[in-house]
């Protein structure tokens, strides 16, 4: 750490305020048309379903409360967002980009849930779970610093989170420890990410120019204005810095002196406590605040490093990004599932599905509208697969529901939504209709013939499909059966020891411990 000659050493930072700001077009612009809502679609008063309780923080974009469900006496955190601080167009189209990509990561067990959206003429409200253990800033505060230990599983949970997010090609953009939130007051909560305000849907090789982030854990790229998800791993680099030493790594009096340091100064790793501090995390920090990006390790690198995995059991194969996970899961279902799946997966809700379709256009790299083979070839390598030509095409073949030769969106969704969203019962009961034309409470063998000519399927042996769901031997699927069928082995992500078994939701991303992306 630089510091100033006579100047104690800092306290660890003050809550920081993120930064926004927009770099001005050379040329002016035309008026931003400020729309009137950020919901594309009406929803109930957030009153009628919701007691709101006390104050619980204030951000600089909206502030949160308890809510509380009036038909379950559910606890909630509740943000609203004011709409007289969305200025312009853009502000409304941040706030809705926020929703969708906490819907894209929500399933994530480190990851705060979201529950619902509503808006009103004065407020958007964003209703998840509570996590009632508070910062992870404060129990610093309170510690002022962590052991070794306890500082690698953190660090292991923060930067899991970043590998989730670049893997379905969200970045971050401001981690820092108020963003991380402890479930419960007990010592062994679980950390939760919160706050996706600033974060951004991007496509790999993409860069951005906007100076965004709080001013103690910006990486210095963004403060050249050129930048990409590489800053993210920064960031955390900054917090493990600071939870093994209670200090930022760079710091001043001013704002404008603490991105010098960031620009300029060296690391300190003399003075207290680091001379007790393993070489190995010394190393990985060092390693992580390179200021070149470019040499900097990925989120999936830094989770590979042997002090966060212990060299003892070092993984000899990188993890599987988080949509490699459920294209590999969605491989070993049977077709009436895998149609199932496109069903329920086509009427998702527009924030729900957001993020799967910026991470389609990702892969779509042509624009086509569909995903070639070699299209998800290069995709499933940028996040870090090593799978073979022949289990890539396996991986084809198997989200290729129709036997196109490509991938076409409809397609894509039922491979890679998060199976959580499509167990709701509700969406059971929606898919099992789709299939039960005449409304008789059973699927029956010619239903499913109409149903497999729909989907463009050739030759499918029903009988056997049927034999393999229907439980009381009756030649038809009654409800209850589907939904068995529906809910059955879907936790068992990864647990297949044949490669060859691996499926198209598994190779673009998550690995089983993070199921729940």
């Amino acid at each position: 750490m630089s510091s100033t000659p006579g100047k104690d050493p800092p306290p660890p930072p003050p809550p920081s305020t993120a930064m926004k700001n927009k770099s001005s077009p050379a040329t002016p612009s035309p008026p931003n048309v400020k729309p009137n809502w950020v919901l594309p679609y009406k929803t109930e008063a957030l009153q009628t379903l919701y007691t709101i309780g006390k104050k619980l923080g204030q951000g600089q974009f909206g502030t949160t409360h308890l809510c509380i469900d009036k038909k379950s006496g559910a606890h909630y955190a509740c943000k609203s967002i004011p709409k007289k601080k969305l200025i312009c167009k853009e502000d409304y189209e941040d706030v809705w980009r926020e929703i969708q990509i906490m819907h894209h990561l929500s399933e994530h067990p480190n990851v705060v849930l979201i529950k619902g959206t509503y808006e009103d003429p004065l407020y958007v409200h964003i209703v998840m779970e509570l996590c009632a253990g508070g910062e992870l800033f404060d129990r610093i505060v309170q510690k002022g610093h962590y052991s070794e230990r306890e500082a690698a599983k953190l660090i292991k949970t923060i930067v899991g989170v970043v590998e989730a997010c670049h893997s379905l090609g969200v970045m971050h953009r401001d981690l820092k420890p108020e963003n991380f939130l402890f479930s419960t007051t007990h010592e062994d909560a679980a950390l939760k990410a919160t706050d996706f305000g600033l974060s951004v849907f991007y496509k790999p090789g993409e860069t951005f120019c906007d100076v965004v982030g709080s001013p103690y854990y910006v990486a210095p790229e963004v403060l050249r204005k050129h930048y990409g998800p590489e800053s993210d791993v920064w960031s955390a680099g900054v917090i493990l810095y600071i939870l093994l030493s209670g200090v930022p790594p760079f710091w001043a009096e001013t704002e404008m002196g603490i991105f010098r340091q960031i620009l300029q100064a060296k690391l300190d790793f003399e003075s207290e406590p680091w001379p007790a501090i393993s070489d190995s995390a010394k190393d990985l920090i060092r390693k992580m605040l390179d200021r070149n990006p470019k040499k900097r390790p990925t989120a999936h690198e830094v989770l590979c490093h042997p002090w966060i995995i212990d060299d003892r059991i070092a993984p000899d194969k990188p993890l599987d990004s988080a949509v490699l996970s459920r294209l590999k899961q969605f491989s070993a279902m049977n077709k009436l599932k895998k149609m199932a799946l496109r069903v329920i997966a086509e009427r998702l809700s527009e924030e729900e599905i957001g993020g799967l379709k910026e991470l389609f256009r990702m892969i779509d790299t042509d624009e086509s509208g569909t995903i070639s083979f070699d299209e998800l070839k290069e995709g499933l390598r940028r996040v870090g697969s090593e799978l073979m030509e022949s289990e890539i095409k396996d991986l084809m073949d198997a989200a290729d529901i129709d036997n196109s030769g490509t991938i076409d969106y409809g397609e894509f969704l039922a491979a890679t939504v998060h199976l959580n969203k499509l167990e709701r019962e509700e969406n059971l009961v929606s898919a099992f209709s789709f299939f039960d034309k005449d409304g008789s409470g059973y699927i029956t063998i010619d239903e499913l013939q109409q149903a497999c000519k729909e989907f463009g399927l050739g030759e499918v042996h029903l009988d056997e499909m049927i034999k393999e769901i229907d439980q009381d031997n009756d030649g038809q699927i009654d409800y209850g059966e589907f939904a068995a069928m529906m809910r059955k082995g879907n936790g068992g992500i990864g647990r297949r020891t044949m490669r060859s078994n691996v499926n198209l939701g598994e190779a673009l991303g998550l690995k089983e411990s993070e199921k729940g992306v």
